[in-house]
């Protein structure tokens, strides 16, 4: 049995939220993480990736897919069952996210700030 992703895997301070790389999409590195330790199934993805719908989360996979970082395999039971994993490449991505990750930890408050500063000023401009 595998362990639960804990539902705050994500939480809206998390610094992967921060991350300015990205890797396919918005939620790629998201995805990308909770599939580091095996494979997943869509339910078990929604837990700490409640932010994102459905709809956005099956993108997200397929785009994976597509770019050769994640399979999805489709088990033929009385009630079918699909688990999502990491192919080698995608694994491999690993290292860069967590190197991308705490990057991202570090310049927390910078960034933070850039993107308030940013925000202010843009209101200033759609005011004026």
């Amino acid at each position: 049995m595998r362990e639960p992703l804990p539902a705050d895997m994500f939480d809206e301070l998390c610094p992967s939220s921060l991350n300015p790389i990205r890797f396919g999409d918005k939620w790629a590195p998201l995805v990308i993480r909770c599939l580091e330790h095996g494979p997943r199934r869509f339910s078990e993805l929604r837990v700490p990736l409640s932010r994102v719908t459905p709809k956005v989360l099956t993108q997200s996979l397929r785009s994976l897919e597509r770019d050769g970082l994640v399979t999805r395999t489709v088990y033929a039971e009385a009630t079918p069952r699909v688990e999502y994993e990491l192919t080698p490449l995608g694994r491999s991505l690993l290292k860069p996210l967590e190197v991308a990750c705490a990057w991202a930890a570090e310049h927390w408050d910078e960034l933070l700030d850039a993107r308030e500063s940013y925000d202010a000023a843009a209101r200033l401009d759609r005011a004026g």
